[in-house]
């Protein structure tokens, strides 16, 4: 269960004058959305998300939280979850009316929350918000924009540039024999060469190797994996399995602190990563060594592929919604609350104003990962799902099955696509 608290003081009202707060939140605000609470006066509702809970980000956002609460006059009740069983939390309180106002949201989750049919159309402050073709993608379920783009990047590779140095590599490697290939270098120097994920709970991360290697996983509302592209992609992963390329029993927090400790070279992670990998390691210098790698393509000129990552603000219909479809508009638009945000998290804007941002744009991990990994990067194939959460780990659960030897690539793509039309049709 979360945890509660009332949040009423007007502190850091210098890090936004109010009148420039008003209006702004003026201009992104909703016309009513016809409940009879008074939504657009209210003064009370609720916050819920993770960030409100970890090191990296709790006191960003609860400055900004009191900020807007102060000028506006409102008591914002928060609740946080850790984000591991955020989703399961979130479903259960949502389902039960206990959560109120506006939410953090994973966008890989907008599906599933959207189905509880709680959450309001915010199709009207989206068209307003300046929010980048990509972001607005990402706040959609069902052709429905539920979510508010706070945040839009991508999960891809990472790899510590000094130890790619070590081997001599004068480029970052293009496609799959030269990525392999370095894989070989590197191993030779006692790391794991690429921490790439191993346990269930992760291999989700496989999705865009598939992609990679041609397959779909799902196309026009069918499941294709056991196709050719699915099946070579597993088994390609099943080879750096035996060769001891990647290492099993790998999640992506054990990537990261494998990465952290320099006893891998590369692993895959959200653009986030930067941060829980340089806060982890005793190299005070490795968020500068870190470089941001195009996934690798079969043939020199195929569009190395990338799956979307980040988090939108989704508000709950009932008392607040008006208010806090306001209060979700600045946090994601406003360019001094955006700013805050970038600079304590790292966290890279989702509005074309704020990415071209000085700030952000002089970070050249940011800059880099944008055009190199974002740029290309698509939704996940089962975020439109309500059980896609469970498709995942029926499509993680018969990976690990063939890098293990229960199973032939072939056969654990055929088992995975029956589980995932099971899935489907539950």
């Amino acid at each position: 269960m979360g945890t509660e608290t009332l949040l009423t003081r007007r502190s850091l009202l210098g890090l936004i004058g109010s009148a420039t707060g008003a209006a702004l939140v003026g201009a992104c605000a909703p016309s009513s959305s016809g409940s009879t609470h008074g939504d657009a006066q209210a003064t009370g509702f609720g916050f819920t998300g993770w960030s409100l809970n970890e090191a990296s980000s709790k006191d960003a956002l609860n400055s900004l939280l009191a900020t807007w609460a102060g000028n506006n006059h409102v008591k914002l009740r928060k609740t946080a979850f850790p984000y591991d069983n955020y989703l399961s939390q979130f479903t259960l309180q949502a389902r039960g009316g206990e959560l109120s106002g506006a939410a953090q949201m994973d966008i890989a989750w907008l599906g599933q929350a959207a189905a509880l049919g709680r959450l309001v159309d915010l199709g009207t402050p989206a068209a307003q918000g300046g929010y980048t073709p990509a972001a607005l993608t990402s706040g959609k379920a069902d052709g429905v924009q539920y979510g508010l783009p706070w945040t839009t990047a991508s999960i891809g590779l990472i790899a510590n540039q000094d130890m790619l140095d070590q081997v001599g590599a004068k480029a970052l490697p293009a496609t799959i024999d030269d990525f392999e290939a370095l894989l070989t270098e590197l191993k030779a120097t006692g790391v794991t060469p690429y921490a790439g994920s191993t346990k269930v709970t992760q291999l989700k991360d496989i999705e865009p190797w598939i992609w990679t290697f041609g397959g779909s996983i799902i196309a026009d509302g069918k499941v294709t994996l056991g196709d050719d592209g699915s099946v070579e992609a597993v088994t390609w992963y099943k080879k750096l399995y035996d060769k001891k390329l990647i290492a099993p029993d790998v999640d992506r927090f054990d990537a990261r602190a494998l990465f952290a400790q320099k006893k891998a070279a590369i692993y895959d992670d959200a653009i986030s990563g930067r941060g829980a990998v340089a806060a982890a390691s005793s190299d005070k210098e490795l968020a500068k060594k870190l470089t941001p790698v195009p996934r690798p393509v079969v043939h020199a000129g195929d569009t190395p592929q990338a799956m979307l990552w980040g988090h939108v603000l989704v508000v709950f219909k009932g008392t607040g919604s008006d208010r806090a479809t306001q209060l979700a508009s600045w946090l994601t638009t406003d360019q001094a609350a955006l700013t805050t945000w970038f600079e304590k998290t790292s966290y890279p804007p989702a509005t074309t104003a704020g990415l071209a941002r000085p700030d952000v744009a002089k970070d050249t991990y940011t800059s880099r990962w944008s055009s190199l990994i974002t740029k290309t990067a698509r939704p996940g194939p089962f975020w439109g799902y309500p059980k896609g959460a469970q498709m995942d780990t029926a499509l993680a659960t018969q990976v690990q099955a063939a890098l293990t030897g229960q199973a032939s690539p072939k056969h654990a793509m055929q088992q995975a696509a029956s589980d995932i039309k099971a899935l489907m049709s539950s």
